[in-house]
């Protein structure tokens, strides 16, 4: 069985879970690493058993012979390091979001194109078994049409600090690191309609809340108090096929506990996500049904794993990609659009 040869560009955290999915996989073989860190790539390497380390992506483009490349980079790398390796005829599995703005997106996607290489993007949530379950409630017309919904991932007390609270390298706070998540989990399983219209806010009252004392959370590698990314975004997206989506996301914001939540409502049923349920009616009753599924152990790790398993199999049978790049410049789309609405307090038309 002939091994896909893998290459990293970041080997911050995010690449870890990269990693775990890499490690389940026998057909792969970790040839380099690049991260602009020199101690924490090599470290990095060490860990894995990856053959050499460069602290310049471009370098190992030229000097390496690679079959696929995963781009964990800060975001304001994602479309630099993946047009680069596309360019060098690598497939590219690229973390969401999947650049700063559309404009980058739309030549990401057109290099794809023009290389014959694919571009994946890393909508992780795709891969997890929840969504798996309505997705064949859905394709199986259980729920109907569905006509609206509501999603929110929204943190008390969440600011990663370093790099994702710096604007020049994230391109923006909640909406752009969380938003993205539950954004594209709706349209996925919409059947992927195309946003019209948004409506948006966004708000920086709160800050990264550095001061608060013995609250665990996520810190980036690079931590550092530092923000100038919103705290707070909300917005109102309209597809093409009439549907609309309520969505709210946060990295600070003074409610009770953290939460994540998607809710799809058709014509038949609606159905929820975390905990995973359908409600609809059965001979004159409503009903509320929970499907009885296996639940991972430890579910971030799963969907990653799954994440790659599908990356590698697309890149070595040619199997078709779950989340094509053109999905991706949708997402930034709607992101843009969210945000020049907040800006301009008008509603902004996606063409």
């Amino acid at each position: 069985m002939k091994k896909v040869k893998i290459g990293i560009i970041g080997t911050g955290n995010i690449s870890h879970a990269h990693m775990e999915g890499y490690n389940m996989l026998d057909n792969v073989e970790y040839c380099a690493a690049c991260d602009l860190d020199k101690k924490r790539v090599d470290a990095f390497a060490e860990k894995y058993g990856f053959k050499r380390t460069y602290t310049d992506f471009n370098e190992m483009l030229k000097n390496e012979e690679l079959d696929a490349v995963s781009v964990c980079t800060w975001n304001n790398s994602h479309a630099s390091a993946s047009i680069a390796a596309l360019k060098a005829g690598c497939n590219v599995l690229c973390e969401k979001p999947m650049a700063m703005n559309a404009r980058e997106a739309e030549e990401m996607v057109k290099t794809s194109l023009e290389t014959g290489k694919l571009l994946m993007v890393g909508f992780v949530r795709r891969f997890g078994s929840d969504t798996r379950i309505v997705k064949d409630f859905i394709d199986n017309g259980h729920l109907g049409d569905i006509y609206y919904a509501k999603a929110s991932y929204l943190r008390r007390c969440g600011n990663p600090g370093g790099w994702f609270s710096d604007i020049k390298r994230s391109g923006g706070g909640s909406l752009i690191d969380l938003g993205v998540h539950v954004i594209d989990l709706v349209r996925y399983l919409m059947g992927r309609p195309k946003a019209v219209a948004v409506t948006g806010v966004t708000y920086s009252n709160i800050g990264p809340r550095a001061h608060i004392k013995a609250y665990p959370r996520y810190k980036a590698s690079d931590y550092s108090e530092y923000s100038d990314v919103e705290d707070m975004a909300a917005a109102m997206i309209r597809f093409d096929n009439g549907a609309v989506l309520s969505v709210e996301t946060s990295f600070s914001l003074n409610l009770k506990e953290d939460t994540g939540n998607i809710e799809l409502f058709g014509t038949k049923a609606g159905a929820r996500l975390e905990p995973l349920e359908i409600y609809s009616e059965m001979d004159g009753y409503l009903v509320d049904i929970t499907p009885k599924v296996s639940k991972e152990k430890d579910w971030f790790s799963a969907i990653f794993k799954n994440e790659i398993a599908h990356f590698v199999d697309c890149v070595a049978n040619g199997t078709e990609c779950l989340s094509p790049a053109e999905d991706g410049l949708e997402l930034m789309k709607i992101l843009d659009a969210v945000y020049e609405s907040a800006k301009t307090q008008r509603e902004v038309i996606i063409k």
